[in-house]
């Protein structure tokens, strides 16, 4: 892998592995495996992965959460949800080391969908560290920096940011603030970064240099950036920041990412 996250052929590199779990995280990892694989089994799981920073490595005990993907041979049913909230749960309070868990629940058809080629595909085979069973992007593409890229993955922010507004809104508890900081914080510094990633010509998932890459093309909103980036990490959440996120740089980045790039193709 070069510095800019591509192997030598110029395609991106998948940026996690499980050698680069860090330690205090291999129980946690080798417990999430064994409660998948006793959850569901074979008969509805096809397979599991690991995304985020555990396995690129760069996790923080205490701080980061534990991000999980799994495939199902059928789309995900009201008692898989269930399962993989229960799976949550159970994982949350037996870990200090992670901050919460996340499981994506999708079908392989819909991952490997020609409509979610750009998105959920390059999703697995990118940013996904198999963990279970078979690895679903040996039937995916190798993926380059492209327009085409960048449209597919984050072409859909101002269908989000009335969502947003309202969940702040409803926000009573700063833990409610929290987890919809961070979840801002991260999605506007990954939209801006893929805003540039095809003039850059590269590819990392690190909020920092994100924002400052992003920077470099878009010098006049740095500073909003460098806020969302560290609102992504936050153990607490400014109101008014994040409501600056929100209604400013929000609905700008919005209306930049189609101009520069065009609109994400509809999804059902």
């Amino acid at each position: 892998m070069n510095g800019r996250g591509l192997s030598h052929d110029g395609t991106i590199a998948r940026e996690g592995a499980l050698e680069k779990v860090p330690a205090a995280f291999l129980p946690v990892v080798d417990a999430a495996r064994a409660h998948i694989a006793e959850t569901f089994g074979s008969t509805r799981l096809h397979s599991a992965y690991l995304y985020g920073s555990i396995p690129r490595g760069t996790a923080t005990p205490g701080v980061s959460d534990l991000d999980l993907q799994l495939a199902l041979h059928d789309g995900p049913t009201a008692a898989d949800r269930a399962d993989a909230e229960a799976i949550e749960a159970a994982l949350d309070r037996a870990f200090p080391q992670i901050k919460g868990v996340g499981i994506l629940l999708s079908s392989t058809r819909v991952l490997l969908s020609e409509l979610e080629r750009h998105d959920a595909g390059f999703f697995i085979a990118c940013l996904c560290t198999p963990l279970l069973g078979p690895d679903l992007a040996a039937h995916l593409p190798r993926y380059r920096p492209t327009a085409l890229l960048a449209r597919e993955t984050n072409g859909d922010l101002a269908l989000v940011l009335p969502r947003w507004r309202a969940r702040a809104a409803e926000a009573t508890t700063n833990a409610d603030r929290e987890i919809l900081g961070r979840s801002v914080g991260r999605r506007l510094v990954r939209t801006g970064f893929t805003l540039v990633m095809p003039r850059w010509g590269g590819w990392t998932s690190d909020l920092d240099e994100s924002a400052e890459l992003f920077g470099r093309y878009y010098p006049e909103r740095v500073e909003q950036m460098r806020v969302a980036a560290s609102t992504g990490r936050a153990t607490s959440a400014d109101p008014a920041a994040l409501g600056t996120l929100i209604d400013d740089l929000g609905p700008w980045l919005a209306a930049e990412y189609t101009a520069v790039h065009g609109r994400k193709a509809p999804r059902p």
